[in-house]
């Protein structure tokens, strides 16, 4: 199924997992998807990350388990950065013949210390030659605070009306810790004339070291509310991690009711986290579907 059907009779509610790393315990990401099977997501993204390896081939094998093992729509994730063409299509017929229909279009992180190389310079790049050869629903990232390479929030959105004409037929947006960003992106998309749904990507914080990648690698801003609760409860983990659920529940709340297209919720593979969110806002995305 296409994922971006769905946004026309409900709020969308999908979780991000990602491989093992390389040399790890392959079963370790179905005791995930295991434990995550009474949340019941409208879709399940498996990143390309540090599993994905340069096929893909981890990342496809789990998006496709996902769909037939599992029963739930699944979208992989294809960063285009050192691809060419040729691999490019390679992966490409090969998540096909897996049966996968969504991908997840990025560009990804460029390697420290490497010069881009391969085919591909934008996501943009890559959604054109999808669309040009094959028939996958396009799933594509966004920025509420704007990318970090953007000139300005002008220009992101300027860079995201085109990604979007190049044939993006969902969204899905970085992580934030303020939901004002989000209703201010929205309201510049809604200007702008973007009309892809636009899911909105909600990552629990359960610890300092987290809070510090994201800051590093997405630069997003931590509110006064946040700060005032990591100081409170650094020092105790199980504390922080409870504060941390109660946030992104009240997060999802708010978006819900300000009536989001959809939330992606980025797992980090820890079933008890993401089940205690969903148990906590199951019933107002079912009645905001119905509402709807």
């Amino acid at each position: 199924m296409k994922t971006a059907e769905l946004f026309k009779h409900k709020t969308v509610f999908s979780l991000e997992v990602f491989p093992p790393k390389p040399g790890a315990d392959e079963g370790v990401i179905y005791k995930t998807l295991d434990g995550l099977s009474d949340i019941c997501p409208d879709f399940i993204s498996v990143t390309y990350g540090a599993g994905g390896g340069k096929n893909g081939s981890s990342t496809i094998k789990i998006a496709s388990d996902i769909k037939y093992r599992y029963g739930v729509e699944s979208a992989a994730h294809l960063p285009c950065i050192g691809l060419s063409r040729e691999q490019a299509k390679d992966i490409l017929d090969t998540m096909k013949s897996k049966g996968i229909e969504n991908i997840l279009a990025l560009r990804g992180d460029i390697p420290q210390g490497e010069v881009k190389k391969g085919d591909f310079e934008h996501a943009s790049d890559l959604i054109i030659f999808i669309k040009e050869n094959y028939d996958f629903n396009i799933l594509a990232a966004c920025y509420p605070e704007a990318h970090p390479e953007s000139a300005s929030r002008a220009d992101d959105i300027r860079r995201l009306k085109y990604k979007v004409d190049c044939g993006a037929d969902q969204l899905i947006t970085q992580l934030f810790l303020d939901n004002s960003y989000f209703y201010d992106f929205r309201e510049r998309t809604a200007i702008a004339g973007i009309e892809a749904p636009i899911e909105a990507g909600i990552m629990p914080v359960t610890n300092k070291r987290q809070i510090e990648r994201m800051v590093a690698l997405c630069g997003v801003k931590l509110p006064r509310k946040f700060m005032r609760m990591l100081e409170r409860f650094e020092y105790n983990e199980t504390a922080l991690r409870d504060a941390g659920i109660a946030y992104a529940i009240d997060q999802i709340a708010d978006l819900i009711t300000q009536g989001a297209d959809g939330i992606h919720l980025y797992t980090m593979n820890d079933p008890y986290v993401a089940k205690r969110i969903y148990d906590a806002v199951h019933n107002l995305i079912c009645a905001n579907s119905l509402v709807s």
